[in-house]
């Protein structure tokens, strides 16, 4: 009987957890991290090889799906309402993330040594930057470089361009759109192998966590990781679930459908490692092939839900650790800087705590702060990584309702 991808993922995790606490338990803690970083190659190399293909991916999913569309009207109007509805979610994370650590106030109820003034975090604070910076930052100096960087802003702006060129210039045109077709079957074809290496990554990626932490540490953070998960779960289960239900989307079905992007990101703690299965499973689903290659890439960078939600609970948790009260004016300046700051992270392990840091910098609380919760982060970021694929998964049927290509 041949044992699916899902099943192959669940292995390796459960191997990883037991094989990372045999190590916490059996070793000195340097020697336990030590080994347990040998481990996580595994895992670097997983998610190095996602990034080789991510960037080529997008550029050949986006320009065929924009030379279809061959018009810069429909694009605009695609592109405006897929930000309407970025902006949306974004709003609804972070509203949420600051309700859940509002009322139930795990800075206070479970605390901790405040961390010395100084302590050295290893994270530093994100310089915010300005609205021109940013608008300057999405267009690219080269295609290649951008490729290079994986700059996926970067290469959306130099695919739409092209596919509208290529959609404009007639029949000369449908030979190269032909062409990357090829390309991107040939593309997803490398993704399928890539992804048989999956099982051990997550096995890797358990077992470094779990020798560096030990399974205790989720005992300690017992009620944070209660607190957060389940704001987590109402997200994805009541907020995304009431989306769906006004858009008429059969979010059950569309669960079933992406369980496996699901499981593969929460258990690498990246919500790019599943990036290709899910442009997979999204068109199983039934979006259109033009709507995923344009809503999907910009949803990585646009639409991190997960990361949204855990940008404000951790800065509203750190604020009540030092008995810090916040106001509900600067819980909405905070919500409405997020807005503007978060866009254009990486979806990928930690980016969250450089906003965070940068965050607690312009509201005056202590940076030393996000040493509070770093012990426990990858444990959490592997459900705010799911969270933002069932996101992502989520506004691609939005827009391919909307523009009737479901």
């Amino acid at each position: 009987m041949k044992v699916n991808i899902t099943t192959k993922i669940l292995i390796g995790f459960v191997l990883g957890v037991i094989l990372g606490q045999v190590l916490y338990a059996s070793l000195s803690p340097e020697a336990a991290v030590e080994l347990g970083n040998k481990f996580q190659i595994l895992s670097k190399i997983f998610l190095k090889l996602i990034k080789m293909i991510v960037g080529p991916l997008v550029f050949c999913t986006l320009v065929v799906g924009i030379a279809k569309l061959g018009d810069f009207k429909v694009v605009g109007r695609i592109g405006i309402k897929t930000l309407l509805y970025f902006y949306l979610a974004t709003i609804l994370s972070l509203i949420v993330g600051l309700v859940v650590v509002n009322i139930t106030k795990p800075g206070t109820i479970q605390s901790w040594p405040i961390p010395a003034a100084g302590t050295t975090t290893g994270i530093e604070g994100k310089k915010m930057k300005t609205i021109e910076e940013f608008i300057l930052h999405i267009f690219p100096d080269s295609l290649f470089s951008a490729l290079a960087e994986n700059e996926i802003l970067q290469i959306v702006v130099f695919a739409i361009f092209f596919g509208i060129a290529l959609g404009s210039i007639g029949d000369k045109g449908k030979l190269v759109i032909k062409a990357i077709d090829s390309i991107a079957e040939a593309v997803f074809k490398v993704v399928n192998y890539v992804m048989e290496l999956a099982p051990f990554a997550v096995f890797g990626a358990m077992t470094a966590v779990v020798a560096s932490k030990g399974l205790g540490i989720l005992v300690s953070y017992a009620y944070l990781m209660l607190c957060f998960f389940g704001g987590l779960l109402f997200f994805i289960f009541v907020v995304l679930w009431v989306i769906c239900l006004v858009m008429k989307i059969d979010y059950w079905k569309l669960l079933r459908y992406i369980k496996e992007p699901l499981l593969l990101s929460f258990s690498t703690a990246s919500s790019e490692a599943s990036f290709p299965q899910t442009i997979a499973a999204l068109e199983r689903f039934g979006c259109s092939q033009r709507i995923i290659g344009f809503v999907l890439p910009l949803g990585y960078s646009f639409n991190l839900d997960g990361s949204m939600m855990y940008m404000t609970f951790a800065t509203g948790f750190i604020a009540q650790a030092y008995g810090v009260h916040l106001s509900l004016e600067q819980q909405i300046t905070m919500l409405l800087t997020l807005m503007i700051t978060s866009k254009g992270i990486a979806g990928v392990p930690r980016a969250s705590l450089v906003i965070i840091a940068g965050t607690l910098t312009m509201f005056d609380l202590p940076a030393e702060g996000i040493a509070l919760i770093l012990g426990v982060d990858p444990f959490l970021d592997m459900g705010r990584s799911a969270t933002s694929v069932a996101g992502n998964a989520v506004a691609t049927c939005v827009v391919s309702k909307l523009e009737g290509e479901m």
